[in-house]
């Protein structure tokens, strides 16, 4: 099944990604049920080298956003041609993805959710329905859930809910109209990742 698909990836990292979010915050989580790598020799512990380790940070951002390995490497390299520093530019760009967007306002419970929100039709940018979960956002964007998507199933209780939901300062919110906008680009993530173990594995 596509839930324990995706558990079993949390698993082998060792670590909660949230890829199911309710799922992920209740007794039935695999990393609390069997808090231990899947496969036969998953419960035996083993030294990881330091190739390893950046390949699981790697992994880590790489399935956290559902990015592809392609896509994450361009994004790495469009961070080294950018002078700020390239660690927090990759956050950046990657914090700055639609479906991230959608996620961050509490359109969807996670990442993959507001994926599929995006790409079914249900988001507008600046009033304009735009269906590319990777597309950039800009200063000033609007992001909105789009009229017609207001009376779906996935929308009701929604409201409340997301009055509810802690922005980062970069966002700024009006749950009445489903609605966030861009204040500013971010600078940080909520979730901590050791970027600078991604920059050397894509450095190598």
């Amino acid at each position: 099944m596509i839930i324990h698909a995706k558990e079993k990836k949390e698993r082998a990292l060792g670590e909660k990604l949230f890829l199911k979010a309710h799922r992920c915050s209740s007794p039935k989580c695999s990393m609390i049920r069997r808090p231990y790598r899947p496969g036969v020799h998953g419960k035996n512990r083993r030294k990881i080298s330091d190739y390893g380790t950046q390949l699981m940070a790697k992994q880590k951002l790489k399935i956290s956003y559902g990015v592809s390995e392609h896509r994450l490497k361009n994004i790495f390299k469009e961070a080294s041609r950018n002078p700020a520093a390239t660690g927090e530019k990759m956050i950046e760009l990657l914090e700055r993805r639609l479906d991230n967007v959608v996620f961050r306002a509490g359109f969807g419970d996670s990442r993959p959710m507001a994926h599929n929100l995006v790409s079914q039709g249900h988001i507008t940018v600046n009033g304009r329905k735009t269906r590319i979960p990777s597309y950039v956002i800009r200063l000033g964007d609007k992001v909105a859930i789009r009229t017609e998507s207001q009376e779906r199933g996935f929308a009701k209780g929604l409201k409340d809910k997301t009055k509810k939901v802690t922005l980062p300062v970069w966002l700024s919110s009006d749950p009445d109209k489903f609605l966030v906008e861009i204040k500013s680009y971010p600078k940080d993530s909520d979730i901590e990742f050791d970027v600078n173990r991604v920059i050397e594995f894509f450095a190598k």
